[in-house]
């Protein structure tokens, strides 16, 4: 039985289709695991650094690589590769000490062999208060649409990193903590919305971060779309997206 010329082109057309398809695939998860990772924020703990509806990438290489770098940890490895340590002050994401497998985003506030503590609301690290300064209120709507003034302070880091916090109470549970020593190859995390994350300050929840837990550095905002709107609603873009925070750097 002989073949047509147009049924060999046709046949020829879909392995090119089916080829250029699995290259794609391949350069998206070489991209994803090794240099650039996109994440969505859903929670508000990271306010008014990251906002609920921001998509940002994560810088993959930053920190070097760990099993955690590679999708579903399937690459079992102990430590680090080629890694770089984090900075006082980064945004960064990491698996959840508890199960390895939830990602958290939070900043880098504590490093190896640092002590932290909370009083009255004032981070002190080894014993040294970190220079705050009250700012303009961050406002915000609540579930019915009503304005929200929520006291927020400019913090800078004894590196010089400076960024906003948000004080929603005077006095929150995670105001006043003991000193917490952080251990060798451990980082201390801490969400920038003090009164609504759950990070270090909860050992019980999150704790100390091992190094090899980290995932990346959060490098920059590329899409941002207002809250309780959804992305594949294509349509309202021009109305939802938050035009002004596309390519704010972190």
């Amino acid at each position: 039985m002989s073949v047509s010329q147009d049924s060999k082109e046709q046949d020829g057309g879909v392995y090119e289709t089916i080829k250029v398809v699995v290259q794609a695939l391949l350069l998206a998860l070489v991209v994803r695991t090794f240099l650039f990772q996109p994440f969505n924020i859903p929670s508000g703990s990271m306010k008014d650094t990251l906002l609920i509806g921001d998509y940002l990438f994560v810088s993959k290489f930053s920190y070097g690589y760990s099993q955690y770098s590679f999708p579903f940890g399937l690459v079992p490895m102990d430590g680090r590769v080629w890694s770089g340590e984090p900075k006082r002050g980064d945004v960064a994401v990491f698996k959840l000490p508890s199960d390895n497998s939830t990602d958290y985003i939070k900043r880098v506030i504590g490093l190896p062999g640092d002590e932290i503590q909370m009083q009255n609301g004032v981070l002190f690290i080894n014993g040294k208060a970190v220079k705050r300064e009250r700012i303009d209120d961050f406002i915000e709507k609540d579930a019915s649409g009503t304005p929200r003034r929520v006291t927020r302070y400019m913090e800078t880091l004894p590196n010089g990193v400076s960024y906003h916090t948000l004080d929603l109470f005077a006095n929150g549970t995670t105001d006043n903590t003991r000193v917490f020593k952080v251990p060798a190859g451990h980082y201390f995390m801490m969400g920038d919305n003090r009164d609504n994350s759950q990070d270090s300050r909860v050992m019980s929840a999150v704790g100390f971060v091992p190094f090899e837990n980290f995932v990346g550095r959060a490098d920059v905002i590329f899409f941002s779309l207002e809250e309780g709107a959804a992305p594949w609603m294509f349509w309202k873009w021009p109305w939802s997206i938050r035009w002004e925070r596309l390519g704010t750097t972190l």
